[in-house]
């Protein structure tokens, strides 16, 4: 039996606060006679996998070849089609050409086996071969039942399931293209005879002719249809189709576009192009059901029309009155489908979406939400609440994709509906093991976008996705990491749950170079919940990888931020990829820009700096700033010493003091002097100023110290400090850090007190989400103790007298535990 040499590179994973990682490797015997032991380690965490070669027989007994198809079919071939062409060469050059789909598939092996020791040939007897063929057969056999199950159990068409709406009642079948419709099948013989006619009249058949021949070939068995394109006789049926479009009557015209979907025309067929052409032209004739048909057979040619879709919008938008709920709901489908949503339309789709509430049934609320959120339509949150109020009541009688459908368009809407999240609860999580990847990852996203926790339903997915996981796409694994993440949520299975992700993260590691959002998506839920996987995160900071992100259209220069920052902090030891000194000035600046704008003016945040520097005796002795700027939320600075007592920190700098003010020089009559007369008595302006100041820096001194009713009220006198104590920097060019160390001061306490409100935290719920639980892990690394005033006692205290306020922050800053805890 032949063999082969492979050498093999597994991903690297560090799972606490350093990239370290040690040597692994892991042999595996194949034969019973060898005597070797097997060698593993359970551990997956802080775990680096040298490159290992190992023999591996071409054809083992156990060989297994594991399928990986697309869950899900892909979407519209093309946004935008060509202009229409006559020219027979275009039209041949259409149907000689067929496209071809690649599914890609994933091969790998059970184990390794290592050949037994040489040994004598001997003749071995004939039944042996047949006999090892049997068990293989077998083997493949049963193999093939179990991923043609898995398969099914995964199968999703995206230009199906959204139409199941149309099953429910008869009249969509007026204003919809069946494709489950039963058709005679055309014998072979008479599809010869057509295209035999066709080549003999050579384009002068009569227009109604035309119309029978495209409906008789569609008929004939789907096997031979796809002969059809490259046919020249259909090529000429289909020039002479294009000569005479504007002769047929509406009816046949529509007949010819349905053949065109059951013959499956490409969508950039010239045909289409004139078919497109010539609807357009006498749309404003034809009925409204006339034109909601035509537009779902575009749909099926999976073909844009948006010029169609204007005149069909303005159509329906001139006769609303005339709708019916079946048209109506067809026609946001259409909406949906074309990815476009009419302005002049939002109020009365809304109002329809009232009228009719009652009367919809489950899978038109489903097909409703999911033409609006794929318009990106913006509903009220009244009509939002009303689809919820309906739904949390029927939940259980609706289909699960009609459900993750109102989901989607909840997340869209930010709407908080809680008891639809409740029920959610108590009837998904049965459901999620039947229910394909990208289902459970949109259930799993909603959750994670409306910061709702639900121990049930996150654990019911962890616990079925190791199984399913093969079939995610980029997105999918993404939006996963990223949900877990985003609700600080480590599941029972955690090790086999993340890394099963991790490994499919680097199998489409090919996706990340068109849509690099996904990789920093990741990446950051893997960061909130401690975990760095080293390869990747080296790939993601990449100054090529980098670059590919400006092409986003989405702004991800803010996400490298915080993952670049949250490495140096938690991984020191790694030796990756890093990003360049200018990009970390850039966004800092932004995010400095934007808190002084949105964060640090909230009058929660203002409040309790107020309060701080008159209970500590002053603007040095607290800082309002962004001690992390990568995690977008602000920070209330304060030091304390191990005697409690608060010390002076926020020393300005006077040279950039005076880059931004006047140095305010004293005009006194001794100046005045020396400018009238140009005398010089040897006292430059500044030492006159110096000496001008003196006595107002003595009385800024006093100003320092804390108000007498505010220290009065403090038992113990713990705040009444001599704020003369404090140190002047020596050196005027010194920046803040600088400052600090040329001054050093008394060991103590660094306090970093958060100003929390409820967007820290998940849905009705004290539980952190995984952004903010990183930032106080990184401040506790970095020697900073965490003070929380959490939303929920110091937002009450707002409304509340000053000194019960300044009573409470006393009671956070100087909580004696604080300082043991530091000791």
């Amino acid at each position: 039996m032949a063999t082969v040499l492979i050498c093999r590179r597994f991903p690297r994973l560090s799972r606490v606060t350093t990239l370290s990682t040690t040597a692994k490797c892991k042999a595996e015997s194949g034969s019973s006679k060898s005597g070797q032991k097997r060698e593993e380690n359970p551990e997956t965490a802080n775990v680096r996998i040298e490159p290992a070669a190992t023999i591996q027989l071409l054809n083992p007994l156990d060989y297994r070849v594991s399928y990986n198809p697309s869950a899900y079919a892909k979407s519209r071939a093309a946004s935008q089609q060509p202009a229409a062409g006559n020219s027979g060469q275009a039209l041949a050059d259409t149907f000689t050409s067929p496209g071809t789909t690649h599914v890609p598939h994933a091969v790998g092996t059970a184990s390794s086996q290592a050949l037994p020791p040489l040994r004598k040939a001997l003749p071995k007897p004939r039944s042996k071969p047949l006999l090892s063929q049997t068990i293989s057969a077998c083997f493949s056999a049963a193999q093939g039942r179990q991923e043609a199950e898995k398969e099914k159990a995964e199968r999703h068409d995206s230009k199906e399931d959204p139409r199941v709406f149309q099953r429910g009642r008869p009249e969509y079948r007026s204003l919809s293209y069946d494709k489950s419709e039963p058709i005679e099948t055309l014998p072979l013989e008479e599809g010869d005879s057509v295209l035999h006619s066709v080549a003999v009249c050579k384009g002068s058949q009569s227009p109604g002719a035309i119309a029978d021949y495209f409906c008789k070939l569609s008929r004939l068995p789907a096997e031979h249809r796809a002969a059809l394109l490259s046919d020249p006789r259909f090529n000429t049926l289909c020039r002479c189709t294009v000569k005479n479009l504007g002769s047929l009557g509406t009816s046949d015209l529509i007949e010819v576009l349905k053949a065109c979907v059951r013959l499956v025309l490409p969508p950039t067929h010239p045909l289409l192009n004139a078919c497109e052409n010539e609807f357009c032209r006498r749309a404003w004739d034809m009925k409204l059901a006339e034109l909601l048909l035509v537009a779902d057979c575009w749909r099926c040619l999976e073909r844009s029309v948006p010029s169609y879709l204007s005149i069909l919008f303005s159509y329906a938008n001139v006769r609303w009155k005339d709708l019916t709920l079946p048209q109506f709901v067809q026609l946001v489908y259409i909406i949906g489908e074309g990815r476009r949503s009419p302005a002049d339309l939002v109020q009365k789709v809304e109002s329809m979406i009232l009228k009719h509430l009652d009367s919809f049934t489950l899978e038109e609320v489903g097909a409703i939400c999911l033409g609006l959120f794929k318009s990106l339509s913006g509903v009220s949150d009244h009509v939002m609440r009303k689809i919820a109020d309906r739904v949390t009541l029927q939940m259980e009688d609706m289909s699960t994709y009609a459900l993750v459908n109102v989901l989607k368009m909840l997340r869209y809407a930010r709407l908080d509906h809680l008891p639809l999240l409740k029920e959610l609860g108590k009837v998904i999580p049965a459901r999620i093991p039947t229910i394909n990847i990208q289902g459970i990852m949109h259930i799993t996203l909603s959750c994670s976008s409306l910061h709702y926790f639900d121990e049930g339903v996150m654990t019911a997915v962890a616990m079925s996705l190791p199984s399913k996981v093969s079939y995610c796409r980029s997105k999918d694994a993404a939006k996963f990491l990223w949900s877990f993440g985003c609700l600080d949520y480590e599941p029972p299975n955690e090790e086999e749950f993340y890394s099963g992700l991790i490994k499919q993260m680097h199998t489409k590691l090919h996706e990340f170079r068109k849509f690099p959002e996904h990789l920093l998506t990741g990446l950051l839920g893997l960061a909130f919940v401690k975990r760095f996987p080293e390869e990747l995160i080296d790939y993601a900071l990449r100054d090529e990888f980098v670059r590919k992100t400006r092409d986003s259209k989405y702004e991800l220069k803010k996400d490298l931020f915080t993952l670049s920052r949250s490495v140096e902090i938690e991984c020191p030891s790694y030796q990756g990829s890093r990003l360049p000194p200018q990009f970390y000035h850039e966004i800092t600046e932004l995010a400095l820009n934007f808190a002084e704008q949105e964060i640090y003016v909230r009058s929660e945040i203002v409040e309790a700096m107020s309060l701080l520097e008159s209970m500590l005796g002053g603007p040095e002795y607290v800082k309002n700033h962004m001690i992390l700027p990568h995690t977008r939320s602000s920070d209330l600075e304060v030091h304390l010493a191990m005697d409690g007592h608060p010390i002076p920190f926020n020393l300005k700098d006077p040279i950039a003091d005076k880059k931004l003010k006047d140095i305010g020089v004293s005009l006194t009559d001794d100046l005045m002097t020396q400018l009238i007369t140009g005398t010089f008595n040897g006292r430059s302006p500044v030492e006159v100023e110096n000496k001008a100041r003196t006595p107002a820096r003595e009385r800024g001194e006093e100003a320092c110290t804390p108000r007498a009713g505010d220290c009065a009220m403090l038992s113990g006198g713990t705040l009444i400090t001599d704020a003369r104590l404090q140190v002047e920097p020596k050196s005027g060019r010194c920046l803040e850090a600088s400052s600090l160390a040329s001054n050093p001061q008394p060991l103590g306490v660094k306090l970093a007190i958060q100003v929390s409100n409820r967007n820290h935290y998940c849905y009705c719920s004290k539980r952190l989400l995984g952004l903010h639980r990183l930032k106080r892990r990184q401040l506790q690394l970095l020697g900073y103790v965490v003070v929380e005033l959490p939303f929920w006692e110091w937002f009450p205290l707002l409304k509340r007298t000053r000194l019960e306020k300044l009573s409470y922050l006393h009671y956070k800053v100087f909580d004696p535990a604080l300082l043991s805890r530091a000791s």
